[in-house]
């Protein structure tokens, strides 16, 4: 019988991201997973950046020391002030290699165990050491040490799993386990408000696809816009995109978006963050959503938009295929990959080409799109509601402390 502490576990997440600042699905899955852990467990939030108000929640600058300092430098001092701060902890759970020192860390320091959440991996993003400089080295020690080490690693999806054991042979598999990510069916659903879609510059009379994610290499934004150029006139194509990781990403997506707007109206382009009520308006609008990624382990984003009832055109790579029923809640769109750990498709303009011919299909179809956007809805609620994700997660706790 599986161990239960009810109450008397006192559980440290560790995290850079958390609310109010989120900047990806990260910090989403960790935001959900801890209101669903509190429910049974005490959890203490340890984060980056300013104080929050959120009881059993600390806040953690960057030390001034490191202010002007390379990034992962500033991190791994957050982390270290994390680490002390742990003590008491029964177990540590880290998000990311952001906070992985910090589990890496307290593990030693207080003598507990550490659980790591994998929700991508550093040799899988080299297009980080754009941003990061020689911190990506460090940043990519850290995740190795860190999940080398660890009591347990979580992966987020079975695809993701297949990359932790490719990257770090030397883990040991009886150690990874898989629990998805989640969704919350309550805040997540279906919202007809075509007031505020009109709002958003958004046409809902006209098919439209809608994108939504950071400007990052991984997200494949600019596939996604070479494709529009081969859509039908009448679709409109709606970009959720801010936070670029890198001046040169973000100068080559508003070329490509500049370029598109020559070709062909309703183009929209939302650079701003859209608060809930405003993007499940958009979303449940929507004739269909594209998550054009190269590299995605899994995709909060593509729940989000079959929680408010929107089909996927989503590329065939990490946990995509096992979020998106092909032909059912979506289509998938195959890809053939470098094996360098970039993602880059061997031949991008048969991707281009291919994703073009998948969201074309979908947005000429609307009955076809409305009913895999239903399908989408019931497959969400049947997999991925986040009190069975919070169980999944209990049962690692209790298999870790139990050994």
């Amino acid at each position: 019988m599986p161990l239960r502490y009810v109450c008397c576990m006192r559980v440290d997440l560790l995290t850079r991201e958390y609310p109010p600042e989120v900047y990806g699905g990260a910090g989403v899955h960790v935001a959900e997973l801890v209101r669903a852990l509190r429910r049974d467990l005490e959890v203490q939030v340890r984060c980056f950046g300013a104080p929050r108000p959120e009881a059993g929640t600390t806040g953690y600058p960057t030390p001034a020391e490191f202010s002007a300092a390379n990034p992962a430098l500033g991190t791994m001092g957050v982390d270290l002030l994390m680490a002390g701060d742990a003590a008491g902890a029964d177990l540590v759970h880290s998000h990311t290699w952001y906070a992985n020192f910090a589990g890496f860390t307290a593990k030693r320091l207080h003598g507990i165990p550490h659980v790591v959440t994998a929700h991508s991996l550093e040799p899988l993003r080299p297009w980080k050491a754009e941003q990061l400089g020689g911190g990506y080295r460090l940043s990519s020690w850290v995740e190795r040490a860190a999940f080398e080490d660890a009591d347990a690693v979580i992966a987020v999806s079975d695809g993701m799993r297949r990359d932790i054991l490719r990257a770090y042979p030397s883990v040991d598999p009886g150690r990874v386990e898989v629990v998805y990510n989640g969704i919350d069916l309550d805040e997540w659903a279906p919202v007809d408000d075509l007031d505020t879609v009109r709002a958003l510059g958004v046409d809902p009379e006209r098919p439209s696809v809608v994108f939504v994610g950071r400007i990052t290499r991984q997200k494949g934004l600019p596939y996604l816009l070479r494709a529009a150029r081969l859509l039908p006139p009448e679709v409109q194509l709606v970009l959720c995109a801010g936070a670029p990781d890198t001046e040169e990403i973000m100068a080559e997506v508003t070329g490509l978006v500049d370029e598109l707007r020559t070709e062909r109206d309703g183009v929209v382009w939302i650079d701003r963050h859209l608060p809930r009520a405003e993007l499940t308006a958009l979303l449940t609008a929507a004739t269909t959503f594209v998550c054009p990624s190269v590299y995605e382990p899994l995709g909060i984003v593509n729940l989000e938009a079959m929680a408010c009832g929107a089909p996927v055109v989503g590329t065939a790579t990490g946990g995509i295929p096992e979020v998106v029923d092909d032909g059912v809640t979506g289509v998938l769109v195959p890809i053939e990959q470098a094996d360098d750990g970039t993602g880059t498709p061997i031949d991008p303009e048969r991707f281009v080409a291919d994703l073009a011919a998948a969201l074309t299909e979908v947005v000429s179809d609307p009955a076809r799109a409305r009913a895999m956007g239903a399908a989408g809805r019931r497959r969400a609620e049947a997999q991925f509601a986040w009190d069975a994700i919070a169980r999944r997660t209990r049962d690692v706790y209790d298999r870790v402390l139990g050994a």
